[in-house]
């Protein structure tokens, strides 16, 4: 791939291709990680700055990302960032962003009537987003083939059922109402709880606690692993602190007690680790200390 914001490589017959959306500073590291001892950040200097945090500032950096997996013959779409002009008036970062995914999409050779499933690791506004446009000011699914494959215990918590979140945040009406709610109405979405068999290659798991379903995706092929990981990783600081999570973690004991258990396998079986947000490459191996805790590899 020639263009910037796309970045490809292989799990055995599995290709992955990676579409950045945005690239760039966020939010100070305390923010981000509360239960993180700053001196962790300065200790691990060499392994998280310059890509995944900058020292002058304290501010995590981090990736807006989505990535196309080609896998038995089908397109499949992990996570669909932001959207376009979506109104987010909680989330300053958010709020009436203007982006052309489908444009990277394109240029990656990803037409929207390629595209055979879409994965929502979680329903956060920033991993659904352009699972709908906006077509003659109806918000409509951006994917007219695919079936869109949610997390029902966040589809309950988020969506009228739930109260939309509790009612917590009118933002978490706002996403369910542009990004979720369209693609019930075409038929396009399917609920799955537990465990949830892809494909051949890849399977979905349940890994709650930053919000209540939250995923991670398997992907197994001629011996080779990786595993989409969502939000339960936000910075490599995790992988050495997994009891660390982050700000956004709506229960961070569960969250941390899923972080530990994903970390275990892939540390074991030598699982691609591949967040949602890590800025620099993206991916991350990881592997275990001595001491019992883990380290990305390098």
């Amino acid at each position: 791939m020639t263009d910037e914001h796309v970045q490809s490589f292989r799990v055995g017959d599995v290709e992955i291709l990676r579409i950045v959306e945005w690239h760039g500073p966020f939010i100070p590291a305390p923010d981000l990680v509360p239960g993180c001892d700053p001196e962790e950040w300065k200790e691990h200097r060499e392994l998280l700055a310059p890509d995944h945090w900058d020292p002058d500032s304290d501010r995590v950096r981090s990736a807006l990302q989505t990535w196309i997996v080609r896998s038995a013959d089908r397109t499949i779409l992990v996570d669909t960032g932001v959207g376009d002009g979506r109104e987010r008036p909680g989330y300053p970062h958010f709020h009436r962003r203007q982006s052309d995914l489908p444009g990277r999409l394109a240029r990656a050779g990803v037409r929207p009537q390629d595209v055979d499933v879409v994965v929502n690791t979680h329903l956060h506004a920033d991993h659904v987003g352009w699972n709908t446009c906006d077509v003659e000011g109806e918000w409509v699914p951006t994917f007219p083939r695919a079936r869109y494959l949610l997390p029902a215990a966040d589809d309950a918590y988020f969506g009228p059922a739930g109260g939309y979140g509790g009612g917590v945040s009118e933002d978490d009406r706002l996403v369910y109402e542009d990004s979720v709610a369209p693609v019930h109405r075409a038929g396009q979405a399917v609920l799955w709880d537990g465990r949830h068999r892809v494909d051949e290659h890849l399977t979905l798991e349940s890994a709650p606690g930053h919000t209540p379903g939250s995923a991670v995706l398997r992907v197994a092929s001629r011996g080779e692993r990786a595993v989409f990981v969502g939000d339960l990783l936000h910075n490599p600081v995790q992988v050495l602190r997994p009891e660390c999570s982050s700000c956004f973690c709506l229960d961070p004991g569960q969250a941390a007690a899923s972080r530990r258990r994903i970390l275990e396998r892939a540390a074991n079986e030598r699982e691609l680790v591949i967040p949602a947000h890590f800025a620099g490459q993206g991916v991350v191996a990881v592997r275990r200390l001595e001491t019992g805790r883990f380290a990305p590899a390098r």
